[in-house]
């Protein structure tokens, strides 16, 4: 009669410990974030501005459908490559998107804002 008691608690007990193993949540869904930035930086001309853009908007798409959140800097990135490619209006979008989700990068955020009004100017 012992035994089947012993067989559940085992199983019970390796059921706890599968479950622990499952890990927590990501904080953030990166989408491709970090192979986007990688390969701005190395402007090897195997990815264009407008094709990372794509992407960054792609990856934007899959977290908002997700419920979950983009990583710092992703708008801000995202906020650059509209930049250079001179969609000034959605890179200050892109630009406040990232301040109000990362008020630390406010200083940041306000210096790419008026740099880039200075050098229209």
């Amino acid at each position: 009669m012992q035994r089947p008691l012993v067989k559940g608690l085992a199983a019970l007990c390796l059921l706890a410990t599968l479950a622990g193993c499952a890990g927590p949540k990501q904080l953030y869904s990166w989408n491709g974030y970090q192979p986007q930035v990688y390969a701005h930086l190395k402007s090897d001309g195997k990815s264009s501005p407008e094709e990372q853009i794509l992407d960054l908007e792609k990856g934007l798409q899959e977290a908002n459908a997700k419920g979950a959140k983009v990583p710092p800097g992703y708008h801000a990135h995202l906020g650059l490559l509209y930049l250079n490619t001179g969609r000034t209006d959605q890179a200050v979008a892109a630009w406040n998107q990232e301040k109000a989700l990362f008020p630390e990068s406010a200083k940041y955020i306000d210096f790419l804002i008026n740099n880039m009004k200075k050098n229209r100017s």
